[in-house]
């Protein structure tokens, strides 16, 4: 007793194709197809950017807030994106604090694997105050 797929094969081994007629529609079929795809990729990409912004931002603003330092989560999130690369037209720009801030994250999360140096801790303290300086007063950077 054949199966319905051993049916099937042999019913299709008997057809027999015009390939100057089938080759264009295949050929346009297998274009469009390639265009469907890289918009998929596309949106698959754009999302994933959005999630790491978020994610990021959310990251630095909770950091902070151990701290005691309450950002404003949109100027962080712009901040995020602006580092990143993404297009942040209409959103106020953040202040210098929240920049320092995100610099800083950025780098440990990029550079988590990484031994930190005397360089990079230097870079993160200069980042977190551009200024020099505190709301207490002066900070002498690195020290």
């Amino acid at each position: 007793m054949r199966t319905y797929l051993e049916r099937d094969l042999q019913a299709l081994s008997s057809i027999h194709w015009d390939w100057e007629q089938v080759a264009p529609q295949l050929a346009s079929v297998r274009h469009r197809q390639g265009l469907l795809l890289g918009r998929i990729e596309s949106l698959a990409f754009e999302a994933n950017r959005e999630l790491t912004v978020g994610t990021v931002a959310t990251s630095v603003v909770l950091s902070s807030r151990i701290e005691g330092e309450m950002l404003d989560a949109c100027k962080v999130r712009s901040s995020v994106a602006r580092r990143l690369g993404l297009n942040v037209d209409g959103v106020a720009p953040p202040d210098r604090n929240v920049d320092g801030v995100v610099e800083m994250m950025i780098d440990a999360m990029e550079h988590c694997e990484e031994p930190l140096t005397k360089a990079r801790l230097i870079g993160r303290h200069s980042a977190l105050f551009p200024t020099g300086f505190n709301n207490m007063g002066p900070i002498n950077v690195g020290k």
